[in-house]
């Protein structure tokens, strides 16, 4: 049965902030009910935050302390997963709020522990995926810890039907909220990406063109030259960009700088949610897009045709997983280890030209796992495959399709 606010008396609550309006209310309406408690945001590189530290200022008329964790680096490692994985939710789109809420969870907790709390909070809505996010990766690493969901509390929604319900509550505190002109849609944003949804977006008459990019540009605005980029690639992960040494951290960074001004990694889909409604989005993820696209190519160059099926499936296990908050499951881990197989060999140099929303394979180099051989698969003679030999194969393969239509199973019409 879900708690209620009742039910949070005499516990200590940890609740993960945004500094936005339903972060304010739901703090101020705990407090109000004599819920002892602390709040807490994670720092994922969000690029739609000049300053991090906003979020505490935002927070403070509320009279609670908001401690900031800094989880940029176990962010850019979990970016790094996901590229060397290529996992793509529905719709082929680079998950970004779904591998951010298995980051920011795991790495909320411990403080949340440290200041004696028992519940988590957190003011995910009840017709979206981020509750269920929450609350298993809630219980599959802190177990004993309960998990309070206000927006799925009836009393509380009774309370705060809309917006201004919740900018009247706290003004009698002398907290100003303004409800504002009515937003386009709204944005959730990580290290990985934004995605954006709800308000305008949920018409589908309403063009995915209405969103503002954060992170770059519309290809339509990108310059009218191709950029030419080189990336060195040590066993599935970036190390080297344009010449220089990058860590995970550094990568993602850069690599959003020089794809979003590109147009690169612009995203809809109109996806399957894990209760089994579907919701219409619009991401943008230009660093996710750039680098797992030239490991790709490495990829393309040293695996078999069977490996690149196992991998395939292994890839879009991977990604439901993350959808679906499983990130930590055995299954996951299981996929991600086998996954290790492939991208251990995946070592090279990949140079690709970006322009407008496209990205161009331009030369892959120092792959020695690679199993394209020039002279093999070359048109013109040459030293490689020698063409004679395929004439068994060839003969082998029309017995079985001799008998398939001798025994009627394949008729032509």
């Amino acid at each position: 049965m879900a708690m209620t606010l009742a039910d949070l008396k005499g516990l200590t609550a940890g609740t993960c902030v945004s500094g936005g309006l339903d972060s304010r209310t739901i703090t101020k309406v705990m407090m109000e009910a004599g819920v002892k408690g602390v709040a807490v945001s994670a720092d994922l590189a969000q690029p739609d935050e000049k300053n991090i530290n906003d979020i505490k200022k935002r927070m403070a008329p509320c009279g609670v302390d908001t401690v900031i964790v800094d989880l940029k680096e176990p962010m850019a490692d979990a970016c790094f997963q996901v590229i060397e994985a290529q996992a793509m939710y529905d719709g082929g789109y680079w998950n970004s709020t779904g591998i951010a809420r298995a980051v920011t969870v795991r790495g909320l907790l411990p403080e949340m522990k440290k200041r004696g709390c028992t519940v988590l909070v957190h003011g995910a809505t009840g017709r979206g995926n981020d509750q269920m996010r929450f609350e298993r990766y809630t219980n599959v690493l802190a177990p004993s810890f309960k998990v309070y969901s206000p927006w799925r509390d009836a009393e509380l929604l009774k309370k705060f039907p809309g917006r201004t319900e919740q900018v009247a509550f706290l003004a009698k505190y002398g907290i100003q909220a303004f409800v504002g002109a009515k937003k386009k849609y709204s944005t959730d944003a990580n290290l990985a990406g934004l995605s954006h949804e709800a308000e305008d977006l949920e018409s589908m008459e309403t063009s995915m063109l209405i969103v503002q990019p954060t992170m770059g540009v519309w290809p339509q605005q990108a310059p009218d030259r191709v950029e030419k980029i080189k990336i060195r690639y040590a066993k599935g992960r970036a190390v080297q960009i344009n010449g220089k040494d990058v860590t995970p951290l550094e990568a993602m960074l850069l690599a959003n700088k020089l794809a979003g001004r590109n147009g690169i990694g612009m995203k809809h889909a109109l996806e399957n949610r894990i209760i089994g409604t579907k919701s219409r989005g619009v991401y943008e993820a230009p660093g996710m897009e750039l680098l797992a696209t030239g490991l790709r190519f490495i990829y393309q160059a040293t695996m078999d045709r069977r490996a690149g099926l196992l991998f395939g499936q292994l890839s879009k296990l991977i990604a439901d997983q993350i959808y679906d908050g499983r990130y930590f499951d055995p299954a996951t881990q299981a996929a991600r280890a086998a996954i290790g197989v492939f991208s251990k060999h995946a070592s090279g140099t990949v140079e690709m030209g970006l322009y407008k929303g496209n990205l161009f394979f331009s030369a892959l180099t120092g792959c020695k796992a690679s199993i394209y051989n020039e002279a093999d698969s070359s048109m013109e003679a040459s030293n490689g495959l020698n063409p004679v030999s395929s004439q068994g194969f060839a003969e082998i393969q029309s017995v079985e399709a001799k008998m398939l239509a001798k025994a009627g199973q394949i008729v032509s019409k």
